[in-house]
């Protein structure tokens, strides 16, 4: 739960930092090696989406390409080696962009764009691309008993996609990454680094393409580590995410999974192995979205300097780097947040601040953070600094408040960290209100600063009435929520338990629990703050029996500390509602082995063209189970 959004910039819980979703690319999945990866080449089925509403508003006629296609010619899995020149062993040279159906290779899309933006993103796309060539120099070249060498070209069929959004393709059986590639194209690739178990490639011609591939919209799509998929079908997505969620558990999680119909008894293309004597866990289709954009209700912007040190550009992370690549327009963004980002930048262009420069530890502004609060109308503005002094207050106030609809709240953030981190411990109001407000099925929330709260609202909901109703809740059962936050989950589950209970280590966002709880009028609802696994048994010790225990943990997963105290107190029902399939797959392995069984499994699509999936899993206690040895 790829920006990291996870409940402000502070510790989480007693897993650490919740570092969620979008932003500067996709970390790897804890547990999951790359020569696994499974071949995910879009073959289940119930997908939810719309196709036909690929298109978001303002892009034109980019959608889906048409027209023919290539006659692959070749078994899935397989491949032609081709010279240095690009040439396949037919002596014929291997098509690409507009021969492939009029759907475009990444690369051949590079140097056609030609906003400024573009322009910005290609010098350091170029720069980040050199470094990791040089790199990859220092690698070996070949290595006995891999069937290709560093600088071959091979044309390949991909037949699945990594969790970091790469296609998966073979060459005499060796595994081969092709950034750029997805499931269904037939690509020239060209080897960029190798190992014994798998090496990675570039997509240097697209041969023929996908049914599911389609023109990216974003004019930025190449260089912003964002978005890893919009140049996939958004029905495909869903499918992939799917069977990857599926694939993780019986890799990882060594679960036996349900088929859907279609998937002809595999789980992300790996045979489930039986269990005997229990149900496989049902894995539903993906819950989507019926328009899959201008979903996402906060913006977290990087600032950096210009070109040659001048100006002021603000945007996103270039995948798998810390160059940013400046954006007018994101369309996964809510255009409110868009709006605003574009006016703060101008406005603090006029007013002379630089941008923090991370290699010198100077510069003024690091972040610009803008919340939406969809059914209020209410934005927020927070500036990142590296220090206290911010010139000019009451002129950036006045013209943020010119400028910007709907402004209810301006504050800054300092932080002199020099790491990563991007919020500051110290948040100060600069004018307005402290909070915005905004709604989640008929509950308010009173959102701060460093407040977590999920950035996609529609989703969200879902994603929510799923958990309360895998708690199974007549209103008599005592609940305990895990990694509570601001309380958005124990409010839902609050209308529906005789009693709920939230712990969340940062005291913050306790504030805001209670908060939320007094602005709805909740009287069922008890917060503490502190690890949840030291928490929990004081409340037992107390006399507090859980029923239900919900936990929402950051992208690490539970702490084992937490996930030994649940086994402790074995409560009736376990909802575990996760951002990171492998760490929830991992997690689930250790709740099983101590006398729970995996129902069910429901996968929102919380981040659509991401390969982010989050999941809600119920789990159910064995009568009279006892842990496996």
């Amino acid at each position: 739960m790829s920006d990291k959004d996870k409940r402000g910039g502070g510790a989480r819980g007693s897993a650490g930092n919740r570092d969620g979703r979008s932003g500067g690319g996709v970390g790897r999945d804890v547990g999951q090696e790359p020569a696994r990866a499974a071949d995910q080449g879009g073959r289940s089925v119930g997908g939810v989406g719309k196709e036909g509403r690929q298109t978001p508003r303002g892009a034109g006629d980019r959608g889906r390409a048409s027209g023919g296609q290539q006659e692959r010619g070749q078994s899935s899995g397989s491949a032609v080696r081709a010279d240095s020149r690009g040439r396949g062993a037919d002596g014929g040279r291997g098509a690409s962009g507009a021969e492939g159906g009029g759907a475009r290779s990444r690369d051949r899309l590079k140097g056609e764009r030609t906003s400024g933006a573009r322009s910005q993103g290609q010098s350091q796309h170029a720069r980040s691309a050199g470094a990791r060539e040089r790199r990859q120099g220092e690698a070996p070249r070949q290595i006995a008993g891999v069937p290709v060498a560093v600088g071959d070209s091979v044309v390949i069929d991909i037949v699945g996609m990594t969790h970091e959004g790469q296609g998966v393709g073979r060459v005499e059986g060796y595994t081969l990454f092709v950034s750029g590639a997805v499931p269904g194209d037939r690509v020239q690739a060209e080897v960029q680094s190798i190992g014994k178990s798998f090496g990675r490639a570039r997509m240097a011609a697209l041969v023929a393409a996908s049914p599911d591939r389609i023109a990216a919209p974003c004019e930025i799509y190449e260089a912003c580590g964002g978005c890893q998929l919009q140049h996939w079908g958004y029905a495909a997505q869903l499918r992939w995410k799917r069977e990857h969620v599926a694939g993780v558990l019986a890799r990882i999680g060594k679960l036996p999974v349900a088929p859907l119909e279609g998937d002809a008894g595999e789980a992300g293309g790996r045979e489930i192995a039986p269990d005997a004597g229990r149900a496989p866990v049902v894995v539903h289709p993906v819950i989507g979205m019926d328009e899959p954009w201008r979903y996402r209700n906060k913006a977290q912007v990087p600032m950096a300097a210009g070109i040659g040190g001048n100006g002021l550009i603000g945007g996103f992370f270039e995948q798998g780097s810390h160059q940013v690549v400046d954006m007018e327009a994101c369309l996964i963004q809510q255009e409110q947040n868009e709006e605003t980002v574009r006016a703060v930048k101008r406005i603090a262009r006029s007013l002379g601040y630089s941008a923090y420069d991370r290699a010198t530890g100077r510069g003024l502004l690091r972040h610009v953070v803008v919340r939406n609060a969809e059914a209020t109308g209410q934005r927020m503005v927070v500036l990142i600094t590296n220090g206290r002094d911010l010139p000019h207050v009451d002129e950036l106030c006045g013209l943020i408040r010119e400028d910007i609809p709907g402004i209810a709240s301006i504050c800054q953030n300092i932080n002199t960290s020099p790491t990563s981190q991007v919020f500051g411990d110290e948040t100060r109001v600069l004018w307005g209100n402290d909070v915005i407000y905004d709604e989640i099925g008929g509950i308010t929330f009173a959102i701060s600063a460093r407040s977590f709260f999920q950035v996609n609202p529609t989703q969200t909901e879902r994603l929510y009435r799923t958990a309360v109703d895998y708690a199974g809740l007549t209103g008599e059962e005592t609940v305990i929520d895990a990694y509570c936050g601001i309380g958005t989950i124990t409010l839902f589950l609050a209308r529906h338990a005789r009693r709920v209970y939230g712990v969340e280590i940062i005291p913050e966002a306790i504030e805001d629990a209670r908060r939320n709880a007094l602005l709805n009028h909740i009287t069922n609802a008890e917060f503490a703050v502190g690890p949840a696994e030291v928490i929990m048994p004081q409340w037992q010790a107390e006399g507090v029996a859980p029923d239900v225990i919900v936990v929402d943990p950051p992208r690490k997963g539970c702490d084992p500390a937490l996930l030994a105290t649940m086994l402790e107190l074995r409560p009736a029902r376990i909802v575990y509602v996760s951002c990171d399939p492998a760490t929830l797959a991992r997690d689930l392995r250790v709740l099983e082995d101590g006398g729970y069984h995996t129902i069910e499994l429901q996968p929102v699509d919380m981040f659509p063209h991401t390969t982010h999936v989050e999941c809600v899993s119920q789990l159910i206690r064995l009568q009279n189970a006892e842990p496996r040895s």
